[in-house]
């Protein structure tokens, strides 16, 4: 996969992105069931910089704050359906629970969270303010979230029996 990258990679890449004068953002999520929502952020996030990194939970990440019965898909096929995304540029897993290393890493002059955070409720917030990264939160209002919509298909197939 031409855009996952490792961290060690990225950190090289976003350096010399940088000292061509290129504005780099950090989106990061689960990305369990791709939806508008998920779009919405991407694209928005995209359009505040230059270059798009997306950091993806990894399977173990997302066991661990969604339970055991999530993902859905697996971080390799999750990975495959944001591949496809134009307005990303790359990938990376991690396992911790925020990005506040990933931040501290890469330094990209932005982070974006999704409509679901308020600046002052993103985990990473003194993080990026001690970095000088801008909290930036993107996309349309969240209408839609993966849980509820696993939950509209269950409700779904069993009214279907």
């Amino acid at each position: 996969m031409g855009k996952v990258k490792t961290r060690e990679e990225l950190t090289e890449i976003i350096r010399n992105l940088k000292k061509q004068g290129k504005r780099v953002v950090l989106a990061n999520g689960c990305f369990d069931l791709l939806h508008g929502g998920h779009i919405s952020y991407l694209e928005d996030s995209a359009a505040r910089g230059d270059i798009l990194v997306v950091a993806v939970n990894s399977d173990t990440s997302i066991k661990k704050l969604k339970g055991d019965k999530r993902p859905i898909y697996p971080e390799s096929e999750r990975l495959e359906i944001l591949e496809a995304i134009e307005c990303i540029d790359y990938l990376m897993v991690f396992d911790e629970p925020t990005v506040d290393g990933i931040l501290r890493q890469l330094h990209p002059d932005v982070h974006s969270k999704g409509t679901d955070y308020t600046e002052e409720t993103v985990p990473e917030r003194k993080t990026a303010q001690e970095l000088g990264i801008e909290t930036y939160i993107a996309g349309a209002p969240k209408e839609n979230a993966t849980k509820d919509i696993i939950k509209l298909i269950i409700e779904r197939y069993n009214e279907g029996k």
